[in-house]
């Protein structure tokens, strides 16, 4: 059972979302610029055909790039400036992926059109400041395939050519030390090999230049899968430039895991870490043998 500040979070949390989302509305809140961001298939078919690496920015880049610390992450003017430099970057092989929820907000559910017009509301300026109006983007919801959107009939087709990626591939990921990408679970199971290196569940920036230095170490041959918040986002630019393919791939896991439980919202997963469900950073132990047999690294 949810402790009472747990249910006081909760409470608070959508009495906000309701306050801004009537404030949208009745000021009729527009963004200046609407930017082109392609279909979430387009944006997976470029990755396979191309072999592209991908940073993605969602609501937690954008307030760490006005300077505001998010759940699991701390603010600071490095982290800002690297993620303005990606958001602004235009390179050939490498995807900026955005929302594309500046428009057709009815293809998601209640709770997350609220949600962005709350966001917008409050940070659509850094978008606008920052963003290109004449340019294409790419799908931050590649990865992010169930949970927010109201029909789920496509999710299943979405998750299986995302698999495409990944298929006989040598796979390195760089996540938290409790994330657990793809374990108890067959996400990955057409990859041809899976190597970890385990980051800080909270604040990775902090340790930034190690995780980096340990990640060129490894063959360019290998796809390199990132699911740690914004950093995944510097990161796999930066190991782009460095020759590699590099994905920041977020919580495809955790999305993964509501996709085949049917959930109808955010929830725990017992033995993962994930930051979006209430007591979520309460990660149970596992004894994988297969698990820990992956690690390569293990950076506190």
């Amino acid at each position: 059972m949810k402790n009472l500040l747990a249910i006081r979070y909760e409470f608070q949390y959508y009495l906000t979302l309701e306050w801004y989302n009537f404030l949208y509305i009745i000021f009729n809140k527009k963004q200046k610029v609407i930017p082109r961001v392609l279909s979430i298939n387009n944006t997976i078919k470029k990755v396979v055909d191309e072999k592209c690496s991908v940073s993605r920015f969602g609501d937690g880049e954008i307030m760490l790039i006005g300077n505001k610390s998010i759940k699991f992450q701390k603010n600071s003017e490095k982290l800002s400036n690297r993620l303005i430099e990606v958001l602004q970057s235009n390179e050939e092989n490498h995807l900026v992926c955005i929302s594309d929820s500046f428009s057709r907000l009815y293809r998601y559910n209640r709770h997350a059109r609220r949600f962005w017009r709350y966001h917008f509301y409050i940070y659509g300026w850094i978008w606008d400041k920052y963003l290109f109006p004449n340019r294409d983007y790419y799908n931050t919801y590649m990865s992010r395939l169930y949970i927010d959107f109201r029909s789920k009939k496509q999710c299943g087709f979405w998750f299986k050519l995302l698999k495409g990626i990944w298929e006989n591939r040598n796979l390195i990921l760089i996540e938290g030390e409790k994330s657990r990408l793809g374990v108890g679970n067959a996400l990955f199971d057409n990859a041809s090999s899976i190597k970890r290196i385990l980051c800080p569940a909270e604040n990775a920036f902090e340790k930034y230049d190690e995780i980096l230095q340990k990640a060129k170490l490894l063959e360019k041959s290998n796809l390199i899968l990132i699911a740690l918040g914004p950093t995944a986002t510097v990161l796999a630019y930066d190991l782009y430039k460095n020759g590699f393919q590099a994905i920041d791939i977020g919580h495809v896991d955790t999305e993964y895991e509501w996709y085949k439980m049917g959930a109808k919202k955010r929830v725990k997963i017992p033995f993962k870490y994930v930051n979006e469900a209430s007591d979520g950073n309460v990660v149970a132990a596992i004894s994988d043998k297969k698990y820990f047999e992956q690690i390569l690294y293990c950076i506190k």
